[in-house]
């Protein structure tokens, strides 16, 4: 395994500042982590926004500058609420598999999202399925011509189920449909890391790691997703360790990403993360 960091290590800064920051931390592996149409001021000036509209070898170039690898490119979409076009959804996910593609950058990550209108948050099991099916077919066939693997992160009430995860991906029966797995968002909706790896565990391609406080475990099953953790791997309530040996005895040897805000947290979970055998 190897270890990289979120590309939002300080808050209100841009992309380039970001990079430059990881790479003056000893980090070799970053990720695209925030993308949007078209072109954004704020980009310019306290935003680490990367366009999905740019050059994507202008993105790749910058990386590079830095001596960074980029392991992955986010695409988290809105898939459970209706279609339009202020919100990001098929569209921009297959603006990211080209972009990633043009890269050379082999996972595409995405997910549901938490429902925000009254349509999203009223369908049934079943149109969840159908939701997932319908918004993620065109992506996942650009996708596969790309040679780009599509990973759902576990970031919402139906993918932060283990159960729910696997029917996902039996109903989308796409070979490169996969699994990004977010400990600290998985832990956070209600699932177990270890149960996701130990079960589908073939299907992760990547991982971001979050371990989040025990004052956090009345709000489980009832939030889903978590920007950026605030403590260190190793000292919340999250198995960490037993997540690292269960994807080690998988055979896992993919990128990994540190979602961890604040110096001194980054530096001891990158230490705790290499004290259990992980580059």
């Amino acid at each position: 395994m190897k270890v990289g960091c979120f590309a939002l290590i300080d808050p209100f800064t841009v992309l380039e500042h970001q990079l430059e920051r990881i790479a003056g931390r000893g980090f070799k592996y970053a990720d695209v982590t925030d993308t949007q149409d078209g072109s954004s001021i704020g980009s310019k000036v306290f935003h680490a926004v990367a366009s999905l509209d740019a050059n994507p070898y202008d993105i790749k170039r910058l990386f590079e500058r830095y001596g960074l690898t980029i392991t992955s490119y986010c695409a988290h979409a809105n898939i459970l609420d209706a279609a339009a076009p202020w919100r990001y959804g098929t569209s921009q996910i297959i603006k990211a598999v080209r972009a990633a593609a043009t890269m050379g950058v082999e996972h595409v990550i995405t997910t549901e999202g938490d429902p925000e209108t009254p349509f999203g948050k009223g369908l049934t099991e079943s149109e969840v399925l159908f939701s997932f099916r319908e918004k993620l077919y065109e992506p996942l066939r650009v996708a596969a011509d790309h040679g780009v693997s599509i990973l759902l992160e576990p970031h919402g009430p139906y993918t932060d189920s283990v159960d729910f995860m696997e029917r996902i991906l039996d109903a989308c029966n796409a070979d490169n449909l996969g699994i990004n797995l977010d400990t600290g968002n998985l832990w956070l909706g209600g699932g177990d890391p270890i149960e996701m790896v130990e079960r589908l565990g073939d299907r992760i391609g990547h991982v971001h790691w979050k371990d989040l406080p025990a004052e956090m475990e009345p709000e489980r099953g009832t939030k889903f997703g978590v920007g950026m953790a605030t403590i260190a791997l190793g000292e919340g309530a999250v198995d960490i360790k037993g997540t690292v040996e269960a994807l080690m005895a998988k055979g896992f040897d993919g990128y990994t990403t540190l979602e961890v805000a604040g110096d001194e947290a980054v530096q001891k979970s990158y230490d705790y993360l290499k004290s259990l055998g992980v580059e």
